[in-house]
């Protein structure tokens, strides 16, 4: 629902507001009232006591956990200025790793832009948004953001708690968050039976010096990289069966998952098969244990590989206790020094392309970075559902992949670079202990299973990631698995519509192309021979020409 009052509009649904504007400017991308569990998954609120009036809304939230509930009493007043307040109780103890208010910035026009910073204590400084982007928080005990955009001089107060920013580019969302309780704090902790606490986000505004909005369009050109595909060794048996569904793409690469915390010699054997059926470049996603002696254990992968008879083209080792993020203010786990881990793999296989990086996505390789010269290639993965599964939330991310893209490079300078896997639901969640079900289908964050991979949407998310990635440098994008909820089919074998779409993107691997996306209207990649368009406003139409 859109309400305007004013020079003022926003978006309103499910208890949250979007797309904050000023006139035609989007001056805040949102704000809303989470709860996370201890996993790190959003709860659904149930709403109730909903009213909507011409300058103020009001409703009653209730989120339940194990037994427990929190319920807020929420009134939204837009009058004069905006103000968005929050009464909550606990009823029971009421496990949480998070609860409170959630301010997210826009990054066109504002990433490398000025702000002022108020503090808890009363203290200010200026200081600017982060252009690239940053690994910790680049700012902390917040009492008060003010920036400048489009003509308007912005004003944000949090009242409750102490708030800090982190830079969610790097999980691909297309904004700065801005949420309330350090992550310095313990986490999960428990909001006691009873217990009730007051927050508050307060907006006001006034007009600046006259700026014309910032035009939302990337624009680049390049080389287009090579197609992988991420498969497993049971995928890999699948595919020997029909050998045919890997035509159906016709991938230059296939990104073999190895964890060696549970596989063995059986699944190199599963890849190695199916190497003699379908002709490609098989690349080693090797997942090591890294709990001992490291020349024992990656001269005992070597071992097992040569025993397989599977030929790779390249190996990317990632420790296995990087999989899982270390967030602010958290122990590290036990892990050797990556120079020691690359070394033995180096020393186990001499002749073989070493890359590393993560498996995950790019905030653990912001954080723990690689060191490069010990490497051949660096990778790492997106997932744009991590904070925000709405369709509008997941669109905006394709906004902040040339800022991850570009702040990768500044880590790993002219080393080559692989982005992938890269899909639209989670194959593992380094945020939590698992990746959280979806038997109903539905928007849900750091789900394995999105319904919309397997439709138009998918396709049309598919294609604006492609068109993004343009420029970079990237070497090989893995953007899909070969089968189930993260491949180009399911078991069967009936294809989604990204399999069509990757088919024509492998065949064109190499190939010059300018690309183009404008936020929520369009992705285009312009080939010599052909240009593949995508709506990305209602997602049902992608066109090949």
């Amino acid at each position: 629902m859109k309400i305007s009052h004013g020079a003022l509009s926003f978006d309103y649904k499910d208890g949250a507001l979007r797309r904050i504007c000023l006139g035609e400017v989007e001056v805040i991308r949102g704000i809303a009232y989470l709860v996370r569990d201890r996993d790190w998954g959003t709860l659904v609120p149930q709403i109730t006591r909903e009213r909507i009036e011409p300058t103020q809304i009001s409703y009653q939230a209730r989120f339940e956990s194990q037994g427990a509930a929190l319920v807020v009493a929420v009134v939204i007043d837009f009058a004069d200025g905006l103000s968005f307040t929050a009464k909550a109780q606990a009823e029971g103890d009421f496990e949480t790793n998070r609860a409170g208010f959630t301010v997210l910035h826009p990054i066109t026009g504002v990433a490398g832009a000025k702000v002022t910073v108020e503090h808890c204590d009363g203290s200010s400084r200026t200081a600017e948004f982060p252009r690239l982007i940053e690994p910790w928080q680049p700012f902390q005990d917040l009492r008060a953001l003010t920036h400048w955009l489009g003509g308007w001089q912005i004003t944000c107060r949090m009242e409750g708690d102490a708030f800090e920013m982190e830079d969610q580019r790097q999980w691909g969302d297309a904004s700065y968050k801005t949420y309330v309780r350090p992550l310095a704090r313990p986490w999960p902790y428990q909001i006691a039976d009873g217990a009730r606490f007051d927050q508050a986000v307060r907006l006001s505004w006034q007009v600046a010096e006259t700026v014309a909005p910032p035009l939302p369009s990337t624009s680049a050109s390049g080389v287009f990289p090579q197609t992988a595909l991420v498969i497993t060794a049971e995928e890999a048996r699948r595919a020997v069966e029909r050998p045919g569904d890997l035509e159906l793409v016709k991938p230059q690469r296939l990104l073999c998952h190895f964890d060696a915390t549970r596989h063995g010699l059986a699944e190199l054997r599963a890849f190695s098969v199916l190497q003699a059926v379908y002709d490609a470049a098989y690349d080693l996603e090797l997942i090591a244990r890294c709990d001992g002696d490291l020349d024992a254990e990656f001269s005992g992968h070597a071992k097992n590989l040569a025993a397989s008879g599977l030929q790779v083209a390249s190996i990317m080792v990632c420790p296995s206790v990087d999989r899982q993020s270390t967030p602010p203010g958290s122990a590290w786990p036990p892990c050797p020094p990556l120079t020691d881990v690359y070394k033995a793999a180096r020393k186990a296989f001499p002749d073989v392309c070493l890359g590393g990086g993560m498996v995950s996505f790019f905030p653990e390789l912001n954080r723990k970075r690689p060191p490069v010269a010990s490497l051949d290639f660096v990778s790492h993965g997106l997932c744009p559902i991590v904070h925000d599964a709405s369709d509008h939330a997941v669109i905006q991310t394709l906004e902040a992949v040339p800022h991850i893209t570009a702040s990768a490079r500044a880590i790993i300078g002219q080393r080559p670079y692989r982005l992938g896997p890269s899909t639209l639901a989670m194959r593992q969640n380094p945020y939590g202990a698992r990746t959280i079900p979806n038997p109903e289908g539905a928007r849900l964050c750091m789900t394995d299973d999105d319904p919309r991979h397997r439709g138009d949407f998918g396709a049309a998310y598919t294609v604006g990631l492609a068109a993004a990635v343009v420029g970079s440098g990237v070497q090989v994008w893995t953007p899909a698995g070969l089968y189930g909820p993260r491949g180009v089919m399911d078991w069967t074998g009936q294809s989604y519509p990204i399999a069509r779409i990757l088919a024509e993107l492998a065949a064109r691997a190499g190939a010059e192309v300018e690309a183009e996306v404008v936020p929520h209207v369009f992705a285009r990649l312009s080939f010599a021979d052909a240009k593949i368009t995508t709506n990305l406003a209602s997602y049902v139409r992608t066109e090949l020409a």
